[in-house]
């Protein structure tokens, strides 16, 4: 079985988004009380992440049930 060439790096990825995510906090900390509530927000304004967050929380409920 042949291994496939790898077209983008997982590690520079993650590096620049957390990159632009702190530059994008320094510009706007003064809308939040810290960088997990921006973090927070930030992902609130994805309708993916909320859809994610909904599903994990009806899993949650239901084991618990």
């Amino acid at each position: 079985m042949m291994s496939r060439t790898k077209t983008f790096d997982c590690v520079k990825m993650k590096n620049r988004i957390q990159r632009e995510l702190r530059q994008e906090y320094q510009a706007r900390k003064t809308e939040f009380a810290s960088y997990a509530d921006f973090l927070n927000a930030t992902a609130d304004e994805s309708e993916d992440i909320r859809r994610f967050r909904e599903k994990v929380a009806k899993a949650k409920t239901a084991t618990t049930e």
